[in-house]
């Protein structure tokens, strides 16, 4: 394997990944579903902060980062508050405890979308749980 071929396989699974996320209900929005994805996990890792410090975090467009939060925000995934040091800005910061829409996200099966990719899903994803292990 070569650094084109991790890239390329990286992207396979973000596809991958997006396919098993459930839409039933959410209607169209300006953002993909993994957008959406990487700004929560900034969120999750980075509580308290601004779309400016998430966007320069993650290489994502500000506006992009906007309509991610706006989705976030419809969902209950995402809670607000003003900057206490700056009336302008807003704190963004992951809920308490997970909406309804982050725990259907969480616990949706990868085996529906491992099947489509695989002709073994079973050992897709204990690969993808070993390689998990081993990159964190």
């Amino acid at each position: 394997m070569n650094v084109t071929d991790l890239y390329l396989l990286g992207h396979r699974l973000q596809r991958l990944a997006e396919s098993a996320v459930p839409t039933d209900g959410i209607g169209e929005h300006p953002t993909s579903t993994g957008t959406v994805l990487i700004v929560a996990a900034d969120l999750r890792d980075h509580p308290r902060t601004t779309v400016t410090e998430i966007a320069r975090r993650t290489g994502l467009a500000q506006s992009q980062v906007s309509n991610c939060v706006a989705r976030l925000r419809s969902a209950g995934a995402v809670t607000t508050e003003p900057d206490p040091r700056d009336g302008r800005r807003t704190l963004l910061s992951p809920p308490a405890e997970p909406s309804d829409r982050m725990k259907v996200v969480q616990e949706a099966p990868l085996g529906p979308a491992l099947a489509a990719a695989t002709t073994d899903p079973d050992e897709a994803l204990a690969l993808l749980e070993r390689l998990s292990s081993l990159l964190r």
